[in-house]
């Protein structure tokens, strides 16, 4: 994934467009979801620029594009997007480009206004759309670790096993809880449309 900072890099779309993989933008820290689906369109044209090969050496790297890229709704500075209606506009927004009107969900950062605790509202919404039916949800990223919170990193200290020494995250009964939420809501969407 590409984060919110790098998705406008030019540099970033360049090298999504060559890779064998997946690769996902998130929105702009504004919460503006342009600058993502323009790096899809990027990231999906071929390329050439300047680059190295594997024995380090100068080279102009050309690449294909590349067609499985895919957008994160990480929420903004001061509003989150993981409700049906940002996602319905995001999807737009994909459609209107060109796009598969796919999006995977960042339950961290602006989604959970930075308070790892609230990834669970982020959850038990996108729950709520898929048990209503939608497919416009791909995925979802949590902030998870197997102790729940954050501690700083001191060199040369000893540090609790499991804790997160970056972002705060929750713990592994949370991830569960999480996790057990989304199984529940894919079933009974399987119900519904039986």
């Amino acid at each position: 994934a590409s984060g919110a900072l790098t998705t406008e890099s030019q540099l970033h779309r360049e090298l999504a467009s060559g890779l064998p993989f997946p690769v996902g933008f998130k929105n702009g820290t504004d919460g503006s979801v342009k600058i993502a689906v323009d790096a899809l369109t990027a990231a999906a044209s071929p390329h050439r620029f300047l680059g190295t090969t594997n024995e380090g050496e100068t080279a102009i790297v050309s690449t294909n594009g590349n067609p499985d890229c895919h957008i994160i709704l990480r929420g903004g500075s001061s509003a989150t997007n993981y409700d049906a209606e940002s996602i319905n506009h995001a999807t737009q927004a994909l459609k209107d480009a060109g796009h598969t009107p796919l999006v995977m969900v960042d339950c961290s950062h602006g989604n959970s206004l930075k308070d790892h605790r609230k990834q669970i509202e982020a959850i038990t919404d996108i729950a709520a759309q898929i048990e209503a039916g939608s497919r416009s949800i791909m995925g979802v990223m949590i902030e998870s670790n197997l102790k729940e919170g954050q501690q700083s990193f001191v060199p040369g200290s000893r540090h609790e096993y499991g804790k997160s020494i970056t972002d705060a995250c929750v713990g592994l009964p949370g991830t569960e809880s999480m996790f057990e939420l989304l199984y529940q809501a894919r079933g009974n969407m399987a119900r519904l449309t039986e």
